[in-house]
């Protein structure tokens, strides 16, 4: 009898490829969902249009075009919103509606669980990342990289900014009382965060007070680490230290990244404070 328990649990599906099956049914819901699916991927791309629009002059000794900087901007709040803010909502309401009470009942593991978000948000984000790359490179006059080194660095910042920020997302989800609060717990963060950062504003026009709040924070870092990647040096003088400054781009965003692997350990929840 143990042998053939034994056998029966080694057939079982591990983690990994549960969690890859879990992403790709995560994928297909989001899709479905057309009205999530229209607002993710417009919002950034109506807000970039709206700013580089009005603020189209030239940045005075930089070379460059207000339309350029905020285009580079908006593709960190754009790595954002797919995953902070889509993972804080989406587990927020599955937790209200007892989906993952239900989950968490069957001999799925929950790394799985997770994985699946991972999935999602990673093919979301890149997704994302490529619609306003080509609107910010065909509208905007944003430069693309022409080298690999600069294509490499855009890849540990996509890579650290958007984990950090899942994980940021996940802890937030525990948050809010009930699904129909999520929105408004998770949106009104990202959206201050937005314009402390330098995504709205220019960074040389925000008191420093501000921006050391934001610095607490990886879209910050990430916005400036991009400008980095898709702006010309000459640019650098407009942030707050004068320089790209990559290595405390990687220690901020690194340190998201654990951060909030121990928020996520020590806050998340199964059931809502109703379920008890």
């Amino acid at each position: 009898m143990s042998t053939d328990v034994t056998k029966a649990a080694a057939a079982l599906p591990g983690a990994w490829a549960l969690g890859l099956s879990r992403g790709a049914l995560e994928i297909k819901q989001f899709a479905r969902q057309r009205d999530s699916v229209i607002f993710t991927f417009a919002f950034p791309i109506v807000f970039l249009t709206l700013f580089a629009s009005i603020f189209s002059g030239t940045v005075e000794g930089t070379g460059i075009t207000a339309s350029q900087l905020y285009a580079a901007g908006m593709v960190a709040a754009g790595i954002m919103s797919t995953s902070f803010q889509s993972l804080g909502i989406s587990i927020a309401v599955e937790r209200d509606e007892k989906v993952l009470r239900r989950l968490r009942g069957t001999p799925m593991p929950p790394a799985a669980y997770f994985l699946g978000k991972v999935w999602m948000v990673l093919v979301t984000g890149l997704a994302e990342t490529v619609v306003l790359l080509i609107v910010g490179a065909t509208l905007f006059g944003l430069d693309l990289p022409t080298s690999a080194a600069k294509w490499l660095t855009f890849a540990w910042i996509f890579v650290l900014g958007l984990a950090g920020c899942a994980l940021l997302g996940i802890a937030i989800s525990s948050l809010p009382k009930s699904g129909k609060s999520a929105s408004s717990v998770v949106v009104l963060p990202f959206l201050v965060l937005q314009f402390i950062s330098g995504v709205y504003i220019p960074i040389d026009q925000i008191p420093d007070w501000l921006l050391n709040i934001g610095a607490l924070f990886p879209l910050k870092w990430m916005c400036q680490g991009l400008r980095g990647v898709f702006l010309p040096e000459s640019a650098a003088v407009l942030e707050q230290a004068g320089s790209w400054e990559y290595g405390k781009v990687a220690l901020v965003l690194g340190a998201w990244v654990v951060g909030g692997l121990v928020l996520c350990l020590l806050t998340f929840k199964w059931k809502s404070n109703r379920d008890g």
